[in-house]
């Protein structure tokens, strides 16, 4: 398998699955960019890894691919430690700007999964169709609709690299969340695909995992997972409740099960797509059949009483 070459200037910060890559760009004098900041469990982790990589550099701006907590909730810790928002000002998708800068939880969906980020606010947004100058190259910004309505891909056309986000990773995508609820999201995720492959990247930066080279089988990959998928989106609204309960157990790493139970039953999210695809179920029995799923795939295991997280060897 090829190892990407990345310029000198971008520097990844791969992350495991609770918080999403960070990628920083140094610029040519003494300052740094830093777009998406992981998971509010590893701000400390996160402040601590940008700023080594940093060295006497300046972080004067964040940029979110999407606020989905997982990459955005180490934003306010990282403004906080850089000066504020006068010295590090955050970026976000033009759809999110609003949303941001008058905190609505609901709209940014952390109510509805049952997930945190702490509050900040936002100075500008990117939308489709803008630049971004970061570590010395110009970056195109693109629409990557499907996992999230807002989200945003960043290319950069003379050196072909892509940091695609949840839109694409070298074994699959993110959840699409419109579909969860009964909402379209398949055909903007299939747009978003078509989108990657007419750029030609020949390295992705994802938002989870290394970076990789092998493009062309990841979108095959990804278009067969979607097909299967839009064949049957109850196995769809399976799978997007088990990424909730195991980003739970990444959390947590070990919880009660009844405590696991009660966070289930009480994500608005949860409940919204039991109501579409289970329709006169019980949320509880949902959640047992999901838990279950997870044990058996070897993603969860019980210990009396407890829930512990797992990872199939």
């Amino acid at each position: 398998m090829p190892i990407p070459v990345l310029p000198p200037s971008l520097h990844v910060l791969e992350r495991g699955w609770l918080s999403a890559n960070s990628i920083l760009f140094f610029d040519d004098d003494d300052r740094a960019s830093v777009v998406d900041t992981g998971y509010v469990l590893h701000a400390a982790q996160t402040v601590a890894l940008v700023w080594s990589a940093m060295g006497r550099r300046r972080l004067v701006r964040i940029v979110n691919t999407h606020l989905h907590s997982d990459h955005c909730g180490g934003n306010a810790a990282l403004q906080a430690t850089a000066g504020g928002v006068a010295c590090c000002p955050i970026t976000v998708p033009v759809g999110e700007l609003q949303a941001v800068n008058d905190w609505d939880e609901d709209a940014l969906s952390f109510r509805a999964t049952g997930q945190h980020a702490p509050g900040f606010s936002a100075a500008a947004s990117i939308a489709a169709g803008d630049s971004l100058d970061l570590g010395g190259l110009s970056w195109l910004v693109y629409a990557a609709p499907g996992h999230d309505p807002h989200a945003l891909m960043l290319f950069q056309p003379e050196a072909r690299i892509l940091i695609s986000g949840d839109a694409l990773w070298e074994r699959g995508f993110g959840v699409i969340f419109p579909e969860m609820v009964g909402e379209a999201g398949f055909g903007a995720a299939r747009q978003t695909l078509q989108a990657i492959e007419a750029l030609g990247p020949i390295c992705i930066i994802p938002g989870h995992g290394a970076p990789f080279m092998d493009v062309a089988p990841a979108l095959v990959h990804a278009r067969a997972r979607l097909r299967a998928f839009e064949d049957d989106p109850k196995r769809h609204a399976r799978h997007g409740l088990r990424v909730l309960l195991k980003f739970q157990l990444l959390q947590h790493q070990n919880i009660a099960r009844e405590a696991l139970r009660d966070w289930f039953e009480a994500a608005d999210l949860v409940e919204r797509t039991v109501r579409c695809f289970w329709p006169g179920c019980e949320v509880q029995t949902v959640f047992t059949e999901t838990l279950d799923s997870l044990v058996l795939a070897g993603a969860a295991r019980l210990d009396a009483g407890l829930v512990c997280n797992a990872e199939r060897e």
